[in-house]
């Protein structure tokens, strides 16, 4: 049975009875919201996050589930109560405006919530309605990483080019913790005055803004080539299994890889995301489709133009490997072994057909400084070269 007709054959009969003066748009409203705050509270008590033992009402809350209880007219809500309709005006809001004249629909839940005083705050959800279109042989696979996020093109079922997009998003990580440890050493993080140091670090905005950035670089990418997103299926779980007999250090790492963050992002947009399991990726060579027993680090340098005109040192690290005399990196043998899982008819790694080794170069790129290659290296090949 639906979940909703679940929760009216068992609440609506019973509100009735007790309350038979409250209209029916409430008792539907009331009992739905209660279903969510019970179902968000079992979560975070699975979780370890609920500070007590049962959910706490701290504001009044009264949720419309249906759109003909309540519209939007002349810069005004208007809200159906038990004595007729009564209007709540709000200011100038260019968000809400540019929603209602964008192509947007209000869904047909409203919730108010009192927000102290005589103000109450409006909780509108709008929805858009979109046509995806895609050729599927026509790939962006994407391999995230601690420090990078690499992308493989596949137009027509064939590899045509690889970018590299260095984030630092583990650098980022490691940083903040440190300048976390500094601010507490010795002190509660309950005083006011730690707590006021530790609001201050801005380490999740900066981290939302550099994904935001290479989401929007992703879905560039897709429209130009009419292509669909393909990306390694990790979610919460898989990475509370990765955090298994880790040490403390790895353990804060691997929680704040942002990879569940940008697949959600990606699925947000208005193109076509496909999750294939990322098991093996990383560890067959789609050339030869001979297995890579282990990788070790190359550390290289190049200088860039930045936005000002000055030149800038990136230290870029590489996981290499040796395989039949050639050079094979392991972020970039993850994302083409990402694609091929989808493109192949049996979900495993194949090898490449008309794409020759040599033809794969890697461009490399800076989130901030937009989608221009900064430089290319090639990995496929005797030696590694970049220019």
């Amino acid at each position: 049975m639906h979940p909703r007709k679940t929760l009216h054959r068992v609440f609506y009969e019973r509100y009735r009875r007790e309350y038979p003066w409250i209209p029916t748009r409430v008792i539907k409203g009331a009992y739905r919201d209660a279903a969510r705050r019970a179902k968000s509270f079992r979560e975070r008590l699975k979780k370890g996050k609920a500070y007590t033992r049962k959910p706490k009402i701290r504001r009044v809350t009264i949720a419309y589930s249906d759109n003909q209880d309540w519209k939007i007219e002349n810069e005004s809500l208007k809200i159906r109560t038990h004595r007729g309709w009564i209007e709540l005006r709000y200011g100038n809001n260019k968000q809400l405006h540019r929603y209602l004249y964008c192509g947007w629909i209000p869904a047909s839940e409203l919730k108010l919530k009192t927000g102290g005083g005589r103000r109450v705050l409006a909780y509108i959800t709008f929805i858009k309605v979109y046509t995806i279109l895609y050729d599927k042989t026509n790939v962006i696979a994407v391999d995230g990483n601690e420090n990078n996020i690499t992308i493989a093109i596949f137009r027509n079922g064939v590899l045509v080019e690889v970018i590299r997009i260095e984030t630092g998003l583990g650098r980022i990580v490691i940083a903040y913790a440190v300048r976390r440890k500094r601010i507490s050493r010795g002190k509660s993080t309950k005083t006011r005055e730690v707590k006021k140091k530790l609001k201050m670090l801005r380490e999740g905005d900066r981290k939302k803004d550099i994904l935001y950035k290479v989401v929007s670089f992703i879905e560039e990418l897709t429209r130009e080539n009419n292509a669909v997103v393909v990306i390694d299926d990790i979610g919460e779980d898989d990475k509370k299994r990765m955090e298994e007999g880790k040490s403390r250090k790895l353990r804060h790492r691997i929680h704040q890889w942002s990879v569940a963050t940008l697949i959600k992002l990606l699925e947000d947009r208005s193109i076509h995301v496909v999750r294939v399991s990322e098991r093996g990726s990383s560890s067959v060579d789609p050339f030869t489709k001979k297995k890579i027993n282990g990788y070790s680090p190359l550390v290289i340098r190049t200088a860039v133009r930045g936005a000002k005109g000055r030149f800038k040192v990136v230290k870029v690290v590489l996981r290499v490997a040796y395989v039949d005399g050639r050079i094979v990196e392991r972020d970039v043998i993850g994302a083409i072994n990402i694609g091929l899982k989808y493109l192949s008819s049996d979900g495993s790694p194949m090898a490449l057909g008309s794409t020759g080794a040599h033809e794969v170069w890697v461009k490399l790129m800076i989130p901030h400084q937009g989608p221009t290659p900064l430089t290319e290296i090639q990995v496929f090949g005797n030696t590694i070269r970049y220019r």
